[in-house]
């Protein structure tokens, strides 16, 4: 009798392991190193890595803006996570564990703004507070709005997620100054 127990634990202890791994690698999938990628402005901005963006401890880039060329040539940096499309059609909060030497812009790439919608490349986004340590915050859509230099003829079709391709992750900086910063995640998790 007493083996069948201990058996018993032994394999209710492995089916628990197995599980907690399960957990585990889903809440790591969105560090998949095909879903991220970064971009810089063509006038100047960089981008450095410690060998390259996704490593073991997760993202890590170094941004270095440039300031405003002129009124028709803006600077940008960001970190772009761009999963399978079907995993957002469900999701209505974001969960993100990050380290940022600024406040931390997180936008919602939607196509109704992009190269093939109004060009405007409005979109809607969320301020996070910078963060020395590891910092996880929860964030619903619901609380993504528009920058306020979206332009009047941009049309506000509200978050569409059927039409969000990617999510951007931005040190904020001032278009103005620019500046520097660097970007660590650790996970990045899209919620029911």
């Amino acid at each position: 009798m007493q083996v069948s127990l201990k058996l018993l634990f032994i394999g209710a202890v492995c089916v628990l392991l197995f599980a907690t791994a399960s957990i585990q690698a889903k809440d790591n999938n969105s560090l998949i190193a095909i879903d991220w990628s970064y971009a810089t402005d063509p006038y100047g901005s960089t981008a450095t890595f410690r060998n390259q963006l996704i490593t073991p401890d997760g993202v890590w880039v170094n941004f270095n803006r440039i300031p405003r060329v002129d009124a028709q040539r803006n600077s940008w940096i960001e970190v772009i996570y761009a999963p399978d499309m079907t995993s957002l059609t469900d999701t209505k909060k974001i969960s993100l564990t990050y380290k940022c030497d600024t406040p931390l812009l997180i936008k919602l790439s939607q196509e109704h703004y992009g190269k093939d919608g109004d060009q405007s490349y409005a979109h809607y986004q969320i301020r996070l507070p910078k963060a020395a340590e590891w910092t996880t915050k929860e964030v619903d859509f619901s609380h993504f709005a528009r920058p306020h230099w979206t332009p009047a003829n941009s049309k506000d079709y509200g978050i569409v997620l059927e039409k969000v391709n990617a999510l951007y992750l931005t040190p904020s900086m001032t278009d103005a100054e620019g500046g520097e910063a660097t970007l660590q995640v650790k996970a990045l998790n899209l919620l029911p």
